[in-house]
């Protein structure tokens, strides 16, 4: 795989999210506004690139018995640092986020991009993995945000999180005809099911062109 598959691979072919199923409990739980997606998917591409980069070059010194360990603890402080800047300078994400920020340290995606890539792969191929996998993960986040809320409240707006100012608000649905449920844990299923049914059968689609090119 050369660079340019690596980095959009997260994109549509291995999306964390709709394609992978990772980090689906904050994603289900944080996708309500738009703000929300932006300050949890920015918080997850720093820290994946910053991971990747430091695994990649610790993985010839870490001992293969407590290379885990090792991730854990490297991924604890990055997300430690992040969380402590935006308590500092970004408390209305904080407040949004809550205990999922903290959290990233355990999301299957930052782990796994360790284990499976940056532990075997040089610096800027693990760069540029945690870039495209955590565009992938952004992407998603905003995706399923902008249906909800759309649907949920009718209303498209964004706030600029370091001084509550709203930037923009936009009504795309008349009030009575938004679906509150789409707020709701029950909306956030029914948004990722369909998401996640829409990219498979993309995804079985292009397999089947692709098939019938060989074959001929």
């Amino acid at each position: 795989m050369n660079r340019k598959e690596n980095f959009t691979a997260g994109f549509i072919r291995e999306n964390p999210v709709f394609g992978l199923y990772l980090g689906c409990c904050s994603t289900l739980a944080i996708t309500t506004s738009l703000n929300n997606a932006i300050g949890m998917g920015v918080s997850v591409i720093i820290v994946l690139i910053l991971s990747n980069v430091i695994i990649s070059m610790m993985r010839k010194i870490i001992p293969d018995e407590i290379r885990i360990p090792v991730y854990i603890v490297v991924i604890a402080a990055l997300v430690k640092s992040i969380e402590l800047l935006i308590k500092a300078y970004a408390s209305s994400i904080d407040a949004a986020l809550g205990l999922f920020l903290p959290l990233i340290v355990v999301n299957c995606i930052i782990l796994g991009r360790a284990e499976a890539f940056a532990s075997k792969n040089g610096v800027l191929d693990s760069a540029l993995d945690g870039l495209g996998m955590g565009l992938g993960y952004t992407c998603a986040l905003v995706v399923m945000s902008l249906i909800r809320q759309i649907i949920a409240t009718g209303l498209i707006n964004f706030t600029n999180p370091f001084t509550n100012q709203l930037i923009f608000e936009v009504r795309l649905i008349p009030e009575s005809f938004t679906i509150s449920m789409f707020g709701s844990p029950t909306g956030a299923f029914l948004t990722f099911a369909v998401l996640a049914a829409a990219l498979t059968a993309y995804k079985n689609a292009q397999a089947a062109k692709a098939a019938k090119k060989e074959a001929k």
